[in-house]
């Protein structure tokens, strides 16, 4: 399964897609991150249901990682084979 994110509050300069792009390497899931101009992170996690919760658990509790809200949508499987921060 593959979900798109996108995150709001203190969600960018804190490391959020260095923890992002770990903690998806720790739960093997694919995808990406990058952070929008509006001040949101986007993320989209491929993987096992369990994983991806995981990943965004892992998320909510990191220090320095203020998460407000989030939107979650499913979308199409890419089959990505990485986890990959984009600009």
């Amino acid at each position: 399964m593959r979900r798109r994110y996108i995150f709001r509050g203190y969600v960018q300069g804190v490391g959020f897609r260095w923890r992002a792009k770990h903690l998806a390497s720790l739960h093997s899931v694919t995808g990406y991150v990058r952070n929008l101009y509006d001040s949101t992170v986007e993320m989209e996690a491929e993987g096992r249901e369990e994983n991806i919760d995981m990943l965004v658990q892992g998320l909510m509790n990191s220090r320095y990682i203020e998460i407000m809200d989030y939107s979650v949508s499913s979308v199409p499987d890419e089959n990505s084979r990485s986890f990959e921060i984009r600009s």
